[in-house]
């Protein structure tokens, strides 16, 4: 799409270019976004790993949920004022788009420093929150406190990566994300072994990462036709907060309920030792990336929603989502074949001479991915309810994954399989959120049938 494009044409370009066009465009770069959010744990778990260390490598893991903390925040903001941005362009209400932009931004910004401010305060106790074992808890409180300066900056850079996609530039949000990966992959070697700091060394260089991209993505929303951030924008009202949690509340459920299962999945483990806990980080960081190729396809297929939702174009609605629900089966069950062959090598590139680590860790990552490509219908159907602002429905599914079904599916497997139940509740987890959003989801297809048929 032209970087230079104005709003007009940005609308007409969003609702009549041709779908199996419109969605690869839009969905590259948001995929390579997600790919490369993901990327930084990945990163600073696989130089960790060169330690040899399995309580070093699992205190990345342990404070993994505080990261998705973070990330909830800045994605409910961001798509909380994203999803409703893309329906007032889709409509031409540029001015409530631009107020909107500003309240989203701002507010996460001033989240984000409550956010830092708890994390220095109380860094041992929230080290042993998250799971952390005794010999665990040194180093991840260590990370933690390197990793909380860029705490702001996260927040609101996930705002701004989320409101450049929604307006159809995920080109930018893109480049934004990158530059931050590129230097934390060469921050990384410096920090913890040139210069000897082991896991702070990781923390500082994600910090360091992050705040580089929020001034790029900052830079990005200056660009084309582009909503600018404006200070004088930004307007706090019961109803704009209203709207950001109506579109955002699904993702706050589904990335905050993904730290409370990493959070019980890590005490799970942790009867079984180190080990154990190190073999399920390595694994969540793996699926982690897996899954973050189909959440940024979905999130390419969002701006598409909410622009022709907002013009009324239903129909269009309806083919795209099923459009993006099989090319995303497809591409899951070839990952999931893929991984299930290579899972051994998959984990052994993360811990460095650890045999029960990596033993332990490829039969989980072979189970986890036995129903992986079930989640393709999943996350599109909570992408395109959120997107349309239907929150009740949109937030239940966004739970059922990894909170409704996996959490307690872990301790009751763990109960009656000892180790073995731990590694297979992510499957049957999926299982069960399929069976939940099918009715939902089929109910508002109908419903969009039926507006378009009335239009006619």
């Amino acid at each position: 799409m032209s970087k230079q494009m104005n709003s007009d044409e940005k609308l007409i370009y969003m609702t009549q270019t041709p779908l199996l066009k419109l969605v690869f465009t839009l969905a590259t770069p948001t995929i390579i976004s997600m790919l490369v959010t993901s990327f930084y744990n990945i990163v600073d778990t696989y130089f960790v790993g060169l330690i040899g260390s399995a309580s070093a490598t699992g205190a990345v893991g342990v404070v993994f949920p505080m990261m998705a903390i973070m990330q909830a925040v800045g994605f409910m903001f961001g798509h909380g004022s994203g999803n409703y941005m893309s329906r007032m362009l889709g409509a031409g209400d540029s001015e409530d788009a631009e107020r909107m932009a500003a309240t989203g931004f701002f507010s996460a910004f001033l989240m984000g420093i409550v956010i830092m401010i708890i994390g220095f305060m109380a860094s041992d106790s929230i080290a042993v929150l998250l799971g952390a074992t005794d010999t665990i808890a040194p180093y991840a409180a260590e990370y933690i406190t390197f990793l909380m300066p860029s705490a702001p900056f996260l927040v609101a850079s996930l705002v701004l990566n989320n409101q450049l996609r929604f307006q159809g530039s995920a080109f930018y949000s893109m480049i934004g994300i990158s530059c931050g990966a590129v230097l934390n992959i060469g921050l990384d070697p410096l920090f913890i072994f040139v210069l000897d700091m082991g896991v702070a060394g990781a923390a500082l260089a994600t910090s360091i990462s992050q705040i580089v991209s929020f001034f790029v993505l900052l830079i990005g929303t200056r660009r084309g036709s582009n909503i600018r951030i404006k200070l004088k924008n930004f307007t706090p009202t019961l109803e704009n907060f209203k709207q950001i949690f109506r579109g955002g509340i699904p993702s706050l459920a589904r990335q905050g309920l993904a730290s409370l299962a990493t959070i019980c999945l890590n005490l799970a483990a942790g009867g079984y030792g180190d080990a154990a806990i190190a073999a399920m980080s390595i694994v969540t960081r793996i699926m982690q990336m897996t899954n973050s190729a189909i959440i940024g396809f979905g999130q390419g297929f969002q701006p598409i929603c909410g622009f022709n939702y907002g013009a009324k174009q239903y129909g269009r609605v309806r083919e795209a989502f099923w459009f993006c629900v099989k090319v995303c089966f497809v591409i899951l069950l070839i990952l999931s074949i893929a991984v299930i062959i290579f899972a051994p090598q998959l984990v052994g590139m993360l811990i460095k001479d650890n045999p029960e680590v990596s033993e332990i860790g490829a039969l989980a990552l072979r189970l986890q991915c036995i129903f992986l490509p079930l989640f393709a219908f999943v996350i599109m159907a909570n992408m395109m309810l959120q997107t349309m602002g239907i929150a009740g429905k949109a937030t239940l599914i966004a739970i059922s994954r990894q909170g409704l079904f996996f959490i307690p599916t872990v301790f009751i497997l763990e109960k009656f399989f000892g180790l073995l139940g731990i590694q297979m509740s992510q499957s049957v987890a999926d299982v069960l959120s399929l069976m939940l959003a099918i009715p939902l989801t089929l109910s508002v297809l109908r419903d969009l049938k039926d507006k378009e048929a009335a239009l006619k």
